[in-house]
């Protein structure tokens, strides 16, 4: 499969496949596909597989994209203003924050996986479940805002605001920190902040969507009485 990544802050996955390629995403992911291509829903990996994607923030049933009599154009964007980072899960796994799938190809497994300390599911702001890529294969992930991509040494640890941390590598560990009393009344960061420790990469988002729409919310139209 070729591919492209395009745009700035609303971005595109422009992805090429050849006869015998399958491409697959999630549901209302495809923005423009060429003519010899062919969709179809699939309950890939059957019901529990489809039970654990939904809970995991991706759609039940993902779409398979084909070509025929030739190589096939297919682009596919998020649902909200933000970035697409290409991972290559064959050289190991990522762990992602619930929703960040967008597509891969098909050799790549898409699975759910848990918190393992209680304190980052409550206060880590991922909640309990994430999900796990792995797999062969290049998988495409998507969240709001604009991402900065860290490096971490072993036993090096770099403290993010809640909910910021969108993806990092399997070996990263994940924990919670609190920044005190004071910091949490008057930082304007909250009680706890997000805690990840080398070595591997970690995906930090510049804004979360949540952050977006409680910035737009003061000019949405209101009701009047």
């Amino acid at each position: 499969m070729k591919y492209t990544i395009t745009g700035s802050n609303l971005q595109f996955v422009n992805a090429e496949i050849q006869p015998g390629e399958t491409l697959l995403s999630n549901a209302g992911a495809m923005v423009t596909m060429s003519g010899n291509v062919e969709m179809k829903s699939k309950m890939e990996g059957g019901f529990l597989a489809g039970l654990k994607r939904s809970l995991s923030g991706s759609s039940f049933m993902l779409v398979n994209y084909t070509a025929t009599g030739g190589a096939g154009l297919i682009s596919l964007a998020g649902k909200a203003p933000g970035k697409i980072l290409d991972v290559d899960v064959g050289k190991g796994a990522w762990l992602c924050q619930k929703t960040a799938f967008l597509c891969s190809e098909n050799s790549v497994n898409m699975d759910m996986a848990f918190q393992k300390r209680l304190g980052s599911i409550f206060f880590g702001g991922e909640g309990l479940i994430l999900q796990r890529l792995s797999g062969t294969g290049i998988a495409f992930i998507h969240a709001c805002g604009d991402f900065n991509i860290v490096e971490l040494a072993p036993g090096q640890v770099l403290k993010v605001s809640t909910a910021n941390a969108v993806a990092w590598t399997e070996g990263v560990k994940y924990d919670i920190a609190s920044l005190g009393l004071k910091n949490a009344l008057f930082g304007g960061e909250g009680l706890f902040v997000t805690t990840l420790t080398g070595p591997g990469k970690v995906v930090i988002q510049s804004m979360t969507l949540q952050d977006l729409a409680l910035s737009l919310y003061p000019f949405m139209p209101k009701e009047s009485n």
